[in-house]
């Protein structure tokens, strides 16, 4: 059986049934259960209609490796990973994050929470996969509630006592966020204007992609309604989580890393945080003048929790919204990060529209994406033109006053570009050379 196109760089993902199905995912874990090399794994789905089925032909895989199966039900990515630390073992969840409803996929960690990438063992799982076939049934089969331990564990993490009296508007998308926001609402001070909390696999109400503008209008909407402190809009299976301010104006997640490194810097100024190379420049320069030492890696949650380990770093950002803690098994998590915004928000006393000014130097045009013939040819080519020679992931390049990433998507069909510069008229400058000289086929909004 041939796996290759549904192995991405760092997790499983591809259209059901086509591309995926109950067989790819139930070799999958038989793959998983052997490489892991463990007497029991830790498996969780998220809300999406095929998630149940496929979560089951895992569970099956798993077992006929002669492992015994935790099964954690419907529940965020983070809290699959907690779960993976929690008991000290490996995990799987399945899941297609933000992608259309028609995807699903499976995210991979060992003990501990530790990453399962290219780089990492999913090459290994996928040939494991691709063997022989699965047996009878061996493994043992459980099922666990971990909502009450993660609970407890997030609002530990975050000093959850010493948020104030805010009001905070939560849109679900209908992934899973619904699945803990009321429980950790309930433990804490700050009231929650909740939109669109119940879980369902169809996504009634909007694409569960908050990066994307027109999935923040219902939030936006209710926003300016309420007028709450702040809004926080989650993706599909809630490990990312995209912020708007007070006033209403999306915050990107360059600035909210910027923010949070800055209180992780005062608690000690010493320590390591890591960005990825599409991050605003505001943050290393943030993480420098907090007496910080700045990390910068490729995008992707595999190769960041790797690094993350490996330096020892007390927190890593990406711009794309996932927030990675050193606290949580150097694993991401957007509900923390909420929890840690709120906290911040409360000690400044300063409302997040005023607060997040000293973190926005610099003009960005968030991600484009463009389908081209071959993404990795594209970006040989463009650098040739611009004469780029970092290649950490994809192309960036320094045009002296601005800079720009091209680099190929991991988890979809496309090139995205990212563009910063002093203004926004330096921002569209450079967003129309690059662009121009991209052979694109279409306009990257599928």
């Amino acid at each position: 059986m041939d796996l290759d196109a549904i192995f991405k760089a760092y997790d499983v993902r591809g259209v059901v049934p086509t591309e995926i199905d109950e067989e790819a995912v139930r070799r999958i874990g038989y793959g998983f259960a052997r490489f892991a090399s463990a007497d029991r794994i830790v498996i969780g789905r998220d809300a999406r209609i095929s998630s149940p089925v496929l979560a089951a032909a895992l569970c099956d895989g798993i077992r006929s490796a002669g492992v015994d199966v935790s099964d954690l039900g419907m529940i965020t990515t983070d809290m699959a990973y907690f779960g993976s630390g929690h008991f000290d073992l490996p995990g799987a969840m399945v899941t297609a994050s933000h992608n259309p409803k028609g995807y699903n996929g499976i995210k991979l960690c060992l003990e501990g929470a530790a990453p399962v990438g290219v780089d990492s063992g999913l090459i290994e799982v996928r040939e494991l996969a691709e063997g022989e076939p699965p047996s009878d049934l061996i493994g043992k089969y459980r099922a666990d509630d971990i909502l009450d331990p993660y609970v407890d564990h997030v609002l530990r993490v975050a000093g959850a006592a010493a948020i104030g009296d805010l009001r905070v508007a939560v849109d679900g998308g209908n992934g899973v966020a619904g699945v803990a926001i009321p429980s950790i609402f309930d433990r804490i001070t700050p009231e929650v204007i909740g939109l669109f909390l119940d879980p369902d696999g169809t996504f009634p109400n909007h694409h569960p992609d908050p990066l994307r503008p027109e999935n923040l209008v219902d939030l936006t909407a209710l926003m300016a309604w309420e007028r709450p402190d702040m809004g926080v809009a989650f993706d599909g299976d809630a490990d990312r989580a995209f912020f708007i301010d007070d006033a209403g104006v999306p915050v990107s997640g360059s600035t909210i890393t910027a923010m949070l490194a800055k209180w992780f810097l005062a608690e000690d100024s010493g320590m390591s945080i890591v960005h990825n190379l599409i991050c605003s420049k505001a943050v290393p320069e943030t993480i420098l003048a907090a007496g910080g030492t700045p990390v910068r890696t490729r995008v992707g949650h595999s190769y960041i929790k790797q690094v993350m380990k490996d330096t020892g770093a007390a927190f890593g950002g990406e711009h794309s919204g996932h927030y990675y803690f050193k606290d949580n098994f150097n694993a991401d998590s957007g509900i923390l990060a909420m929890l840690i915004l709120m906290r911040i928000v409360t000690e400044s006393e300063q409302p997040l529209s005023e607060l997040r000014g000293e973190f926005e130097p610099y003009a960005q045009s968030g991600e484009i994406n463009m389908v081209v013939a071959d993404p990795e040819v594209e970006v040989d080519r463009i650098a040739g033109v611009f004469k780029g020679e970092d290649r950490l992931d994809g192309l960036t390049v320094d045009v002296g006053d601005g800079w720009f990433n091209l680099r190929p998507s991991n988890t979809e069909p496309v090139l995205r570009l990212n563009v910063e510069a002093p203004d926004a008229k330096a921002v569209e400058k450079l967003v129309a050379e690059v662009r121009s000289h991209i052979e694109e086929v279409g306009d990257g909004s599928s």
